[in-house]
């Protein structure tokens, strides 16, 4: 087998790379989808759900997602929704905080889960394999945590 032939250093050094992920900061979502298990697109928090994350320099982070189409509760009080609004509430929104690092493979985001709306998830870590290019954020969040096959697409974009 022949050896290949190397690469000058000058060459390498011209090809654009990717700046390593720097979480710290505020963090707006551009879009959150779902593969299911038999392949189709649903969209659990709308075709433009409502996100932001936000990251300290100590890797301690929050999270909020929101489907902007919830219906208000008619009685306009909290405590006196209806089942179909109680659904739309806790289905239209996903909230969790704790700590998150990025491994140095470039491409795993832990995420130590302390509180959380969906509270299966609290103090539990929670591994997302991610990409980030172009100033983009895109991480998924596997079958095994949907419990029904479903892998969950979150795509944020860096503020400051």
């Amino acid at each position: 087998m022949p050896i290949p032939p190397l690469i000058p250093l000058a060459m390498l050094a011209a090809v654009p790379q990717q700046p390593p992920l720097v979480l710290e900061g505020s963090w707006e979502m551009t879009s959150a989808y779902e593969i299911l298990a038999d392949g189709s697109r649903a969209t659990a928090y709308g075709e433009h759900p409502r996100g932001l994350m936000m990251v300290d320099a100590d890797g301690r982070y929050t999270i909020q997602i929101f489907r902007p189409d919830r219906p208000l509760f008619a009685s306009g009080d909290k405590t006196r929704g209806t089942p179909e609004e109680y659904r739309a509430v806790v289905l239209g929104s996903s909230t969790h905080f704790g700590r998150v690092r990025a491994l140095p493979d470039g491409k795993t985001l832990v995420f130590s889960v302390e509180s959380a709306s969906w509270p299966n998830w609290e103090g539990k870590q929670q591994v997302r394999e991610y990409s980030f290019r172009d100033g983009v954020l895109t991480y998924a969040v596997p079958a095994s945590a949907s419990g029904n096959g479903t892998v969950a697409w979150s795509v944020w974009r860096k503020l400051r």
